[in-house]
């Protein structure tokens, strides 16, 4: 079972992957990566150098203790990111 959101979070990275990112004023550290696949449609491009990208990552992560799976995703042109999945 999995719950969209589409919420916009503050994410720290290390080599180009998400390490902590903040959902709803709580930190969650990154534990592990469990996929990660990129999209890319020529409708997203907002400019030439644009690559009208979007990384998706699927990962274990939680505040203190806890780990829940998540979904992460990287909009190249917007240069934001968006918790976009929690699964169960």
């Amino acid at each position: 079972m999995s719950r969209l959101y589409g919420d916009p979070i503050e994410v720290w990275t290390r080599e180009g992957q998400p390490v902590q990112f903040v959902w709803r004023d709580r930190l969650h550290t990154v534990r592990r990566i469990l996929d990660h696949w990129v999209v890319s449609r020529e409708l997203w491009k907002i400019s030439e150098s644009d690559p009208g990208e979007r990384r998706f990552w699927r990962l274990e992560a939680g505040p203190g203790g806890g780990a829940g799976t998540y979904e992460l995703r990287f909009d190249t042109a917007a240069e934001g990111w968006l918790l976009m999945r929690a699964l169960d």
